[in-house]
């Protein structure tokens, strides 16, 4: 029956492998695993009693990587072979390894410098054969190292594969003691990062201090994430800050609380004295103003009854009277005038035009205009000072 492990090497990268319980493997041993086209060595941290959903090849997906000038497949998901238990000269050959693994990292950081290429190298990973060379590193975006991959490979003369990281993966790798005292959780135990927001430490009462509430890495504590259901269950019973409440003492608002221990801290009304309560001995209080206006079952009043809102006592809209004449006080018909009133013109009948009308001038020192010598009519020839007449064809050019 096959057995699968989980494999863990000496550049903090780690992959699933299997093999036969026969081999009589168990979890802190090291062994010999067979890889692509390469023998690798590591050391197992954990075994599965079945098979983890995550490394069964159920449909293999080929990714294309550059090393060593070449470039070769590889399947994700893929579980490896292991195929023996490492003996003194394996062991022997991987620290022999490990003293050229930290030769090439040395030399791959000239050739950095000497391309300028923007990345912090971190380790570099000899394989048990020497057949590959995989060197981590972390940078703030994506960096081109073609160049570099050949220069090295030249170097070497083996394949050679650059991986980039993140800044957590980083941290995990170089290790370190967090705020707390401890070591860092992600060189402990943990090995997946969760997603992780600063909506999590305003739900927690926490300062949102950079300082207080990121890690060594520079982002937000993984910590932030173990508590986080808890506390969501704690403030479901605690009032906010800022909520007018009541207490024994009085009325006031509340100022600071604390989770874990279930106590407020209240300001009272028109003084400057706090005091701190229990969150079961508060009480939120909502004021008239601030009630729905309607039935006892919609958030009416206190003694259920419901109150009229604005809309009802309103008085309703008074019409407008209707026109009256001067005389009579009768509503004057649609057509019918005043007394002496202008009389409506009949229907049909135009207005008349006076054709002796003299012509205006509104400016009395200009002199009148002289009558037109056409007669008023614009359809004969130009006249005189006139525009051309746009009927008449353009005159031909002359020839010499």
């Amino acid at each position: 029956m096959d057995i699968v492990y989980g494999i863990m090497l000496d550049n903090g990268s780690g992959y699933n492998a299997r093999c036969d319980s026969s081999l009589g493997l168990h979890v802190g041993d090291f062994c010999v695993i067979r890889k692509d086209f390469y023998l690798d060595y590591g050391q197992i941290v954990k075994q599965f009693d079945a098979p983890p959903p995550e490394s069964i090849p159920a449909a293999p997906v080929e990714e294309e990587r550059e090393s060593g000038g070449t470039v070769f497949s590889a399947k994700k998901n893929e579980i490896y072979a292991i195929q023996r238990k490492a003996t003194v000269v394996d062991q022997g050959k991987a620290h022999e390894n490990q003293m050229r693994a930290k030769s090439a990292l040395r030399i791959t950081g000239q050739y950095v410098d000497r391309l300028g290429l923007p990345m912090k190298l971190i380790n570099a990973h000899y394989s048990y054969d020497g057949k590959l060379i995989t060197v981590q590193f972390s940078a703030e975006g994506r960096v081109d190292f073609r160049e570099l991959v050949k220069l090295l490979s030249q170097e070497f003369n083996t394949h050679i594969e650059l991986r980039q990281i993140g800044v957590r993966d980083e941290t995990a790798i170089l290790g370190g003691i967090a705020n707390c005292g401890r070591p860092l959780c992600c060189c402990m135990f943990l090995k997946d990062f969760a997603s992780i927001n600063v909506k999590m430490a305003k739900e927690q009462d926490l300062s949102l201090t950079p300082s207080t509430i990121s890690g060594i890495c520079g982002r937000l504590k993984c910590c932030l994430k173990y508590e986080h259901e808890g506390y969501l269950e704690l403030e479901k019973t605690m009032p906010r800050r800022g909520e007018l409440c009541e207490c024994k003492d009085g009325r006031g608002r509340v100022v600071d609380r604390n989770l874990l221990t279930q106590k407020v801290t209240i300001q009272l009304e028109n003084s400057t004295h706090t005091v701190i309560c229990p969150a079961s001995e508060v009480s939120v209080v909502y004021l008239d103003k601030y009630k729905m206006r309607g039935g006892a079952g919609q958030g009416g009043s206190e003694s259920g009854d419901a109150k009229p809102s604005a809309e009802e006592n309103a008085p309703a809209p008074q019409q407008k009277p209707a026109r009256q004449d001067g005389q009579g006080g009768q509503n004057r018909p649609h057509g019918q005038h005043k007394p002496g009133d202008r009389p409506q013109r009949p229907a049909g009948e135009q207005r008349p035009q006076n054709q002796n009308r003299p012509q205006q001038n509104n400016n009395p020192n200009r002199p009148p205009r002289p009558p037109r010598q056409d007669g008023g009519n614009r359809e004969g020839g130009n006249r005189e000072g006139g525009k051309p007449n746009s009927n008449r064809p353009p005159r031909r050019p002359q020839q010499s």
